[in-house]
Parts: C-alpha cells; sequence; structure tokens
C-alpha cells in the first residue's frame, strides 16, 4: 500500500490560522475561499500539490483527480482532507451549499481516483461512509478544520463522507 506523505504547512494554531478559520466559518469567508478556489487550484496544479492560498493555515491539501461521470475527462479538485490511519478522508461539505460538490458524484459512479498529496501521485479507491462512520469521519475533517462544523448547519441535505484508501 502506498504511504501518504505529511502534508501541513503553517501553523493550525497561529493567530493568522485562528482568524482565518473563524472568518472560513463565516457565509462572507466561504464566499471568499469559493471565489478563490480557481485561483488555488492553478497553483496547487502548478506546484504539484505543494502549495496552496490555504497552506498558512496549516491544513492538509491535496489535489482529487476523479473521472467526470457525464464527460468522461479528468477533473481536478483542491480539498482539505484528515487522515485517518493509512487512509484519507474527504468531506463533500461543499461549504454548505444545498448540492453535492461534482467530485463527490464523480467517485460514487468511479470511485477509483488519484490523490496527489506533496507532489506524490496516489492510486486511491474511494468508499462512501454512512452512519457511525461517517460522523466519525466528519469529526477528524472539524479537528483539522474547524469551519466544517459550521457547514452543517447551512444545508438540509446529507454531506457525503468518503475514505480514500491507497491502493497499489
Amino acid at each position: 500500500m502506498s504511504e501518504i506523505p505529511e502534508e501541513l504547512w503553517g501553523n493550525p494554531e497561529s493567530l493568522l490560522a485562528r482568524g482565518a478559520v473563524k472568518f472560513a466559518s463565516t457565509k462572507v469567508g466561504s464566499w471568499t475561499v469559493r471565489t478563490l478556489m480557481p485561483l488555488d487550484r492553478k497553483l496547487l496544479i502548478r506546484t504539484n500539490g505543494r502549495r496552496t492560498l490555504l497552506g498558512p493555515v496549516g491544513a492538509p491539501t491535496m489535489l482529487l483527480e476523479t473521472v467526470g461521470r457525464k464527460s468522461g475527462q479528468v477533473r481536478v479538485s483542491p480539498l482539505l482532507f484528515a487522515r485517518d490511519g493509512g487512509t484519507i478522508v474527504v468531506v463533500g461539505s461543499n461549504f454548505g451549499q444545498q448540492h453535492h460538490p461534482a467530485w463527490t458524484g464523480n467517485l460514487l459512479a468511479e470511485p477509483r481516483a488519484v490523490a496527489v498529496v506533496r507532489g506524490r501521485r496516489i492510486d486511491v479507491v474511494a468508499e462512501p461512509l454512512s452512519g457511525d462512520e461517517a460522523e466519525a469521519a466528519y469529526r477528524r475533517m472539524i479537528e483539522v478544520a474547524a469551519a466544517y462544523s459550521a457547514y452543517r448547519g447551512r444545508t438540509d441535505r446529507d454531506i457525503r463522507v468518503f475514505r480514500l484508501t491507497p491502493v497499489n
């Protein structure tokens, strides 16, 4: 099994990080982050997943390459993630919007994907989580980025949670 490299730069306990988390938890903050996503995606792709606009806040960031369920084309999504042993947890919160992010539908249609962490490409298989497993994984994401606690209160939809397991 491929190992997931450590991905953390910045200090999650810094004044900047704490302020950024509080701001990202607001609707205006979520809108700002969503607005910056195209620029962040370009930076992440250009640096092969090594640098992000969110880096200084100390949240682990990766690129997830999925196959578009309608287009069949490779789609790249920058995501925060949490570690769960040798696996990765990702959450389709979409900042608490009323619709699921496209990458979650792509994973449901084709669970094989590629996680790019710190310049390293890792083939993964996605498993949608439910019940207690999904709840525990969501709590792990809140530990990584407290803004996730606000996203649930903004939507009535069931937020999709996935475990990404590296494969050889």
